[in-house]
């Protein structure tokens, strides 16, 4: 092929590319980010000015706490700033070792593990313990880590409609699959309900069955002393895995898996990513030891959480537009139409308000969204002033 077919070929690629972004747009689909100029928290400054920020997933206000940024300074002055290398080569540090012993002991589950992110523990734990002659049962509105750690596993999807328990149960009746796993999120993160952990649970137990709960916001928010949806359950079982974040409640980054010492073991061995990436600072493992005390100490902060969940819902005038009912600190909107929804994200920053307006794929479609995230760092006027905004939008 000469140098001018190629050409054409790679304007070719260029020209679709160009036509499929202009369709998101066309459809109120195509996102932007913003630039986060300051520290997270409540407020911040975005462009040059200041808003008030209902968008963020620090529901504790930890991410910026003074007593973390010291435990940061201190971690990276005893263990410098990277890893260098893989946990397996010679990337685990002390300080990695002593917070997993630290996470098993505070979701009170045998062992803990270590990952860089959500993303990586769903892909890392689905795909090491389930292959082709399984089957992997997920709620339809799961997060998208689960769903592509389902599908990268070759085991067989399969899907039940959201909290559908009697669906779930026929299709887990009906598999004859060598290892089952049940796969859900314990917090929906864009519709802010909780999985039905002993239900579920029972389930497992009938079926033979793994149980992976990602609580990557339930973690620090729910359950006694903020241990999370699995403590809040009540749940003791072996065949529950239980994945949390660490960049959210926690205020600083990563996730674990926890489980079983067996489980934990063949994550170490098989799931790939963990084996083949290079492990997180160490500095920020260290800062994570204080973050756990910050959480067992934060029930005031919760507390607070919880009413101004209930204000919000006080004070909202709703006549079109529907709040999902949720005892977390996400509090969904739904409006329906995606223009419509952008056009009230933006009417909202316009008053220093800043509220993501959420869309398909992330939702379903006719469910575009406002996700209202509430953190303990925001104060009853901020949320007096938002649901007066919200009101005169409609």
């Amino acid at each position: 092929m000469n140098t001018s077919s190629l050409a054409t070929n790679h304007a070719s690629l260029q020209q679709a590319l160009a036509a499929e972004l202009a369709e998101l747009e066309t459809e109120g689909l195509r996102r932007q980010r913003r630039v986060l100029e300051s520290a997270q928290g409540a407020r911040v400054r975005v462009g040059g000015r200041e808003f008030v920020a209902f968008c963020s997933n620090d529901y504790l206000g930890l991410a910026a706490h003074p007593e973390l940024i010291e435990a940061a300074r201190e971690g990276a002055a005893r263990y410098g700033v990277g890893a260098g290398a893989s946990h397996l080569v010679l990337g685990h540090s002390a300080a990695h070792s002593a917070l997993e012993r630290q996470l098993a002991e505070f979701v009170r589950l045998p062992r803990a593990l270590l990952f860089s992110t959500g993303y990586q523990a769903n892909l890392g734990a689905v795909t090491a313990l389930v292959g082709r002659a399984d089957a992997v049962f997920a709620d339809r509105l799961n997060h998208a880590s689960l769903n592509d750690a389902a599908l990268l596993s070759r085991a067989e999807f399969r899907r039940y409609p959201h909290l559908d328990l009697a669906a779930l149960e026929r299709l887990l009746a009906s598999s004859g699959a060598r290892r089952k796993l049940i796969a859900t999120d314990a917090v929906f993160s864009m519709d802010g309900d909780i999985a039905p952990v002993a239900e579920l649970a029972a389930l497992a137990d009938r079926f033979d069955a793994w149980l992976l709960l990602d609580d990557a916001h339930g973690f620090g928010v729910l359950g006694p002393q903020g241990r999370g949806v699995l403590a809040r359950s009540g749940v003791r079982s072996p065949r529950v895995i239980y994945m949390a974040t660490l960049g959210k409640a926690a205020g600083v980054f990563g996730a674990f898996v926890a489980g079983e010492p067996e489980v934990l073991e063949a994550l170490v061995q098989r799931a790939r990513a963990y084996v083949y990436t290079t492990a997180a600072p160490p500095l920020l493992a260290h800062t994570l030891q204080t973050s756990l005390e910050l959480i067992l100490a934060s029930d005031g902060r919760r507390d607070n959480l919880r009413g101004l969940a209930r204000l919000l819902r006080e004070r909202l005038r709703l006549k079109r537009w529907k709040l999902v009912h949720s005892e977390s600190a996400i509090q969904p909107l739904i409006i329906g139409g995606n223009g419509e929804t952008v056009a009230a994200s933006e009417a909202l920053a316009r008053e220093g308000l800043l509220v993501p307006a959420i869309r398909p794929p992330t939702v379903p479609r006719g469910t575009a969204r406002l996700r209202i995230s509430l953190s303990a760092a925001h104060g009853a006027g901020d949320v007096e002033r938002l649901a007066a905004a919200l009101n005169a939008l409609q």
